[in-house]
């Protein structure tokens, strides 16, 4: 008999995907680290569709399918991304501001970039070396933001369409951008996130 405990944990957790889903999820993985590849070995401009489906033995039909543009195919994981962000806020250490919460998610990001991975290394310098992926993962990034509102308005007991509530959800992402390439990133994003903590203490409840 299970306790409460485990009953808990078996509400909690997600459904098992069932044999299709698993098959389209192995499909998608294997476009997407057949592109990566592809585009690390010889750029990404240098590399072109059919040549990636061709390589992950798919149809580009099947491809577009999956990534509707081209750039998609480096940023698979959008989705668990902005799951992570989102649990950033709510699940935030009692006590820490909701500014505190975004300037360490962001600040985790750049020490993964700074851990020494040579495939992180290599994926990073993909990106920032190609305008294309550059613009595509920014526009991207920025897309979370309503969601990120509705979480801050939350968390805060604002209304659901409050305005500084979109306001700081848009700057905390635009923050990693806008420190991008200058020496002492780290410090630069910290004052960045300082200046968005001094202003949100006037706002929140």
């Amino acid at each position: 008999m299970l306790d409460d405990s485990e009953v808990a944990s078996a509400e909690q957790a997600p459904p098992a995907m069932g044999r299709r889903e698993r098959k389209k999820a192995a499909t998608r993985q294997a476009i997407a680290d057949a592109a990566l590849r592809l585009f690390l070995e010889r750029g990404y401009d240098d590399v072109g569709i059919r040549e990636i489906a061709d390589a992950a033995d798919v149809s580009t039909t099947t491809l577009f399918k999956h990534f509707p543009v081209k750039e998609a195919l480096v940023f698979d994981e959008e989705a668990a991304g902005e799951a992570r962000l989102l649990s950033a806020v709510r699940d935030r250490p009692p006590g820490q501001s909701i500014p505190a919460a975004l300037r360490e998610h962001a600040l985790r990001h750049r020490r993964l970039a700074g851990t020494g991975d040579p495939d992180f290394a290599a994926f990073l310098e993909l990106v920032d070396s190609t305008p294309a992926l550059r613009d595509y993962h920014q526009a991207a990034w920025l897309r979370h933001t309503a969601a990120l509102a509705r979480v801050i308005a939350e968390e805060s007991g604002l209304p659901a369409d409050d305005p500084a509530c979109t306001a700081l959800a848009h700057f905390a992402l635009e923050a990693p951008s806008a420190v991008r390439g200058r020496p002492g990133t780290h410090q630069a994003l910290t004052r960045v996130f300082d200046l968005l903590e001094r202003g949100w203490q006037n706002i929140a409840p």
